[in-house]
Formats: structure tokens, C-alpha cells, sequence
């Protein structure tokens, strides 16, 4: 799959997590650090992921990700979920982040993801993902 090379005018899925980008959590350049973003997208994966499998899941590997554009302190950090492929325990999620400028009614696209998620038992092993229920 590739990834896509242009800025979009809206999100791709559906909102997961909206948080606000804090003074702790910056890096030395004075924006926000990139692994905390990252993390934020690994959330939205565990929650959109879980609620999908019905249970435990596990980041099994960040496929592709891309920085376009720093976040700053006081932008609110909204993520986005879409499940692109299900398979017989993993999945894969395409995770968008967006910024909304702080105090204002900009937003924009400031990284985006893939992500393989794992369903697991209780024991920590592969379990299989249900069907869809009608």
C-alpha cells in the first residue's frame, strides 16, 4: 500500500482520541516531542482495535509513518482510526493525526501511520478475531 503524498481538506476515519499538546510534553526544538504522538496514535489503535476484536490487543509493528508537520503546545491533538484489512488475528489500521492551531479554527494533517494490531487471549497468544455481527 502506498502512503498518500497529498495534504487532505478532511480526516480519513473515524475520531478516536482528542487531546491537548502540553508545555511537558516537548521536545528540545520546543515542539511536541514525536514519540508522544506516536503514542497517541498507538492509543487510538489499542481502542478503535480492541472494540473491533472484542477483546486484548497488542502493537505487533509501526508498518509506514510520516511527519509532515510539527505539533506545537496548546494544539489540539484529534486522531483518526480506519481499519483497512482484518485478517485472522491481526489487523491493520490506518491512523491519520491532525492539529488544530491553537486558538484557531486551523487544522491540518500532521502525521499519519499504519499500524498492525494482534488479538490475544489471556494467555498473551494469537487469538482469532470474530466475524462482523449483523
Amino acid at each position: 500500500m502506498t502512503m498518500p503524498n497529498s495534504k487532505p481538506d478532511n480526516p480519513r476515519g473515524e475520531l478516536t482520541i482528542r487531546t491537548l499538546a502540553m508545555p511537558g510534553d516537548t521536545n528540545a526544538a520546543g515542539d511536541i516531542f514525536g514519540g508522544w504522538v506516536m503514542a497517541q496514535m498507538d492509543l487510538a489503535c489499542g481502542i478503535r482495535g480492541a472494540e473491533r476484536a472484542g477483546g486484548r490487543i497488542v502493537t505487533a509493528a509501526v508498518n509506514e509513518m510520516s511527519f509532515a508537520s510539527p505539533v506545537k503546545v496548546g494544539d489540539t491533538l484529534s486522531i483518526y482510526s480506519d481499519i483497512e484489512k482484518i485478517g485472522n488475528s491481526s489487523m491493520v489500521l490506518y491512523i491519520e493525526a491532525w492539529a488544530q492551531r491553537y486558538l484557531t479554527d486551523v487544522s491540518e494533517r500532521v502525521t499519519f501511520a499504519r499500524f498492525t494490531m494482534v488479538a490475544i487471549d489471556t494467555n498473551g497468544k494469537p487469538t482469532k478475531i470474530p466475524p462482523l455481527s449483523k
